[in-house]
């Protein structure tokens, strides 16, 4: 039997911005990025990822999820990813005026 070889990508913040276009909001089906969740990313010491987030709402239920989601692609898609750290913030409060143009059009929003 044929062995796969998986290749990862670098791990660098725009690999990372690249992978978290994988993760959808549930409610929305958009991407956080295109959505305008994600506010900051940092790569430390080329092996530990912090993601600086935000949700729709305070009270969005799908935080965990999320955050399970993200931990999951970047480890699978990124090479020497040792820990990821994602945390929420609600300042500046998430607005659609945050979102992708491509975000905007698919739902609708002009």
């Amino acid at each position: 039997m044929a062995e796969t070889i998986e290749i990862k990508a670098p791990l660098t913040e725009e690999n990372v911005r690249k992978s978290l276009k994988q993760v959808d909001d549930p409610e929305l089906g958009i991407n956080i990025v295109d959505l305008g969740l994600v506010y900051e990313i940092h790569v430390h010491d080329e092996k530990n990822v912090l993601v600086v987030m935000t949700l729709t709402t305070p009270f969005c239920p799908i935080g965990p999820s999320v955050k399970q989601q993200i931990t999951q692609i970047l480890k699978r898609d990124l090479e020497g990813v040792v820990k990821v750290d994602v945390q929420f913030t609600f300042n500046p409060p998430w607005d659609k005026d945050m979102m992708s143009e491509e975000a905007k059009d698919e739902l609708g929003i002009f």
